[in-house]
């Protein structure tokens, strides 16, 4: 049996749309951290946006990312959308209500992994369909900008690891309580 876990990048003030910001903080140490994350799933679980901002990233960026742009590249990806019509990039479009699907998703082996996808992480968590939040926060406060978590989203959370990278990124995970 599978678990659903969410992997995100957040500034201090909780802004994660458009991570360019991540750039100076990001070191070796991030890098591999990522590359666990993703050699523990089985596919990768994304929103429309993030699909098909990766779909047009990650063929052109394989050559330069190893392995890691290859498992990216060759995973399965399921993407929850109501709005296209074919999938591509090694995808499978959620059917029914996304809850629904999800739910029989964990039922398989293999973790799901979502990066990004604040709208899907939202709907997951007020659904109970996330087990583990793995969450960078980076020290730079944005001031505007869309932010992880919607107006309405509630969570009690317990913090089960935390780690702090030489650039300062506190990396912390939970599940919740």
């Amino acid at each position: 049996m599978g678990k659903v876990v969410a992997v995100e990048y957040v500034t201090l003030d909780g802004v994660f749309e458009e991570p360019s910001w991540s750039g100076p903080y990001f070191n070796e140490e991030l890098s591999a951290w990522q590359a666990e994350n993703l050699r523990e799933a089985g596919a990768l679980l994304l929103g429309r946006r993030t699909y098909e901002g990766f779909k047009a990233a990650w063929p052109q960026m394989e050559a330069e990312t190893g392995d890691f742009g290859a498992k990216m590249n060759a995973m399965p990806k399921h993407v929850a959308t109501t709005t296209l019509s074919t999938p591509e990039w090694n995808a499978s479009f959620l059917a029914g209500e996304p809850a629904e699907a999800v739910a029989k998703l964990k039922t398989e082996p293999g973790n799901l992994l979502i990066n990004g996808s604040a709208t899907l992480v939202n709907y997951l968590t007020r659904h109970n369909l996330i087990d583990e939040y793995r969450i960078m926060i980076f020290p730079v406060v944005q001031g505007e900008g869309r932010k992880l978590w919607d107006d309405g989203t509630k969570i009690a959370l317990s913090l089960t690891g935390s780690w702090t990278t030489a650039t300062g990124v506190q990396v912390v995970t939970y599940v919740p309580a």
